[in-house]
């Protein structure tokens, strides 16, 4: 018979429920959690501020979706009463002949951020420790929460640093990797400082790094690349196959209310994640929409022509109202106000105009901002004090 005499900590009381508290039932790893943070009611704002509203908090495109993919969603939808395809057969037949790699080397997600999170839930464990920059993307902590790691959370480089203020320090991330050590995730260009690291640093590094240790580099915002000296990491993918890389088809290809993203990895790893994958994690409508996006190649010339232009307008345009703008390869910038930016992310959400403190990340003199239309552009400088 089983020892009763020990009673567990009680999550409420059964005659008042409203005294009862799941929190005390969460297990180690969850109970160390914070909610992700989305930033503001959106829909509620639009509905108090209407057109007047400026989104530049979400990092979105705001030239929308390609036709195609607007056309194929349209079509996707009729089937939606049946179950998406759960290997997204088609979509990675697309991809693979897109980057050209082998089929077996992809993974689909509810987004990039649902693969992040996989990642970690196949791979680290309480046992283990994952390693990632001060100033990186958030679910990077995140994940290393889920899976109940250790994280070890490098410092960025300094905000005086020539060409990537706030930015990864690989030098200080390859010092930190222990024998214990399964993870390391990097960002390139990093959210939310915008900054970015080259081929050949990038090179250097993944030399480094034992081959039981993965390296996952997010390009979310690869496709807003102009300079020169960075492509990608999965040049050099053939070379290491700890190397991991993920992607999205929120950014750049507009696609951000679908949650579709990607993984591109050994076949091996790729085996992993499909153990543990949700069995249809990607809806159809996303699936079509996905990829059709692929095949406009024109639409995505024109955002990132669009972006290139709009945020360099935009970055001079603040610098001239004396807001120091970080270097930015993506479709963000992000303002170091050398002061508490609480006061001024207010002062524009009075006036409709939202924009992303990053106090969460320890940045709390910065505002994210994004690039937007010109009229939403405008709308934020004229909104500024």
């Amino acid at each position: 018979m089983r020892n009763l005499a020990h009673k567990p900590e009680r999550a409420g009381s059964p005659d008042n429920p409203e005294t009862f508290d799941a929190a005390k039932l969460a297990n180690a790893a969850t109970a160390a959690l914070r909610a992700y943070d989305p930033g503001h009611d959106l829909p509620a704002l639009r509905a108090r501020f209407g057109a007047q509203i400026a989104e530049l908090g979400s990092n979105e495109n705001p030239l929308g979706p390609s036709p195609f993919a607007l056309d194929a969603m349209r079509a996707a939808l009729p089937e939606s009463f049946r179950y998406p395809d759960p290997r997204g057969a088609s979509l990675k037949a697309a991809l693979a002949r897109h980057l050209g790699v082998a089929e077996d080397r992809i993974a689909l997600g509810n987004g990039s951020h649902e693969l992040l999170i996989l990642l970690a839930q196949c791979f680290a464990d309480p046992a283990h420790s994952v390693v990632f920059s001060q100033y990186g993307f958030a679910v990077f902590p995140i994940a290393t929460a889920v899976a109940g790691a250790q994280p070890i959370r490098v410092p960025a480089l300094p905000r005086e640093h020539a060409s990537a203020p706030f930015g990864h320090d690989l030098d200080a991330i390859a010092a930190a990797i222990r024998a214990d050590t399964r993870l390391v995730y990097l960002a390139n260009p990093n959210n939310p400082t915008g900054t970015w690291f080259g081929d050949i640093e990038l090179e250097r590094f993944v030399a480094r790094v034992p081959e039981n240790v993965l390296v996952v580099v997010d390009e979310a915002y690869c496709e807003y690349v102009d300079v020169a000296g960075l492509t990608s990491a999965l040049r050099l993918a053939h070379r290491h196959p700890n190397l991991i890389v993920t992607r999205t088809f929120s950014k750049a290809y507009a696609l951000a209310g679908l949650r579709i993203g990607y993984l591109l990895a050994h076949p091996s790893v790729v085996a992993v994640l499909e153990r543990l994958r949700e069995s249809f994690n990607v809806n159809n409508v996303a699936l079509a929409g996905a990829e059709a996006a692929l095949t406009d190649h024109g639409h995505l010339d024109r955002a990132r022509e669009f972006n290139t232009g709009e945020r360099t307008w935009l970055a001079d345009a603040l610098a001239k109202r004396g807001y120091a703008c970080l270097p930015s390869q993506t479709n963000f910038l992000l303002v170091d106000l050398g002061r508490d930016a609480a006061e001024l992310e207010r002062h524009l959400f009075e006036r409709g105009v939202i924009v992303r403190p990053m106090g969460g990340y320890g940045l709390a003199q910065t505002l994210r901002i994004s690039v937007g239309s010109r009229a939403e552009n405008q709308r934020l400088l004229d909104a500024l004090p």
